[in-house]
C-alpha cells in the first residue's frame, strides 16, 4: 500500500497510520481578524450553507475567505455611506446648524447602507 494518496474529488492528501488512511489536516492559512460583516456572514453560511462551509473549513480557506467577505463589505458599505451623504447634502454644516436633523439623516444612510451590505454582500454566497 502506498504510504500518501491524494483524493481528486476533495484535493486532500492522505497518510497510511497503521491499514488506515488519515487525512493530512494542517492549517496553511494565516489567521485574519475577522470583523462584525465577516461574523455575520460565518453565521449565515453556517446556518444556510453548510456544505459550503464545510468545503470552506475542511480546505483550511475559511478564514482568507471571511476576511475577503469583511473587507470587501466594510469598503462597500463605507463607500455607500460617501456617496449618499453627497445625494442628500448632508454636511459638516448642516450638522453645526442643525444637530437633530444631522443625526436623524445619518441613521437614515447608516441604515440604508447597512441593508444594501447585508443583501448583496452578507446574506448571498
Amino acid at each position: 500500500m502506498k504510504k500518501t494518496i491524494t483524493d481528486k474529488n476533495n484535493g486532500l492528501d492522505y497518510t497510511l497510520v497503521g491499514e488506515v488512511y488519515l487525512p493530512n489536516l494542517v492549517s496553511t492559512e494565516t489567521n485574519y481578524e475577522i470583523g462584525i460583516w465577516g461574523q455575520r456572514h460565518l453565521d449565515y453560511i453556517k446556518k444556510h450553507r453548510k456544505v459550503f462551509y464545510t468545503s470552506l473549513l475542511t480546505n483550511c480557506k475559511l478564514n482568507s475567505y471571511l476576511h475577503d467577505v469583511d473587507v470587501r463589505a466594510t469598503e462597500m458599505y463605507d463607500r455607500l455611506v460617501k456617496q449618499l451623504k453627497e445625494q442628500q447634502d448632508v454636511t459638516e454644516k448642516l450638522k453645526a446648524e442643525d444637530m437633530m436633523t444631522w443625526v436623524q439623516a445619518m441613521n437614515n444612510i447608516n441604515n440604508r447602507a447597512r441593508e444594501i451590505v447585508n443583501s448583496e454582500v452578507i446574506y448571498s454566497v
